[in-house]
């Protein structure tokens, strides 16, 4: 299998799986598995356009924010949110913002949920 199409896969379970959490208000996951999808998403995308993939969040983060403005202030923007996971209980509107920007990405990349 390809990594192209890996990605693709493992996006779509992480966003599945974040349904399903978020469905039982299990925000925490449900955040943390949406940013996930976000981030696979992201690295899809950088390997669409540029040939590779990152090895690391510092990594996405610097080609993104150089080359793809829009989809780095999207990933600068959620970050903090998967960070706080570890340390804050979450809420439902956060997990719906970052579902309908897992969602955006989906669509840029013309991938099917």
């Amino acid at each position: 299998m390809s990594i192209q199409k890996d990605l693709e896969e493992n996006a779509r379970e992480y966003f599945n799986n974040g349904l399903i959490t978020q469905n039982k208000k299990e925000y925490n996951s449900s955040v943390t598995l949406f940013f996930k999808s976000i981030s696979t998403l992201a690295d899809l995308f950088i390997l669409k356009n540029e040939g590779s993939f990152p090895s690391s969040h510092a990594e996405r983060f610097r080609i993104l924010e150089k080359n793809y403005k829009e989809i780095y202030e999207l990933i600068d923007k959620n970050f903090p949110y998967y960070q706080n996971t570890y340390r804050n209980k979450l809420n439902k509107e956060t997990s719906k913002m970052l579902e309908n920007d897992a969602r955006k990405l989906f669509k840029t990349l013309g991938i099917r949920i």
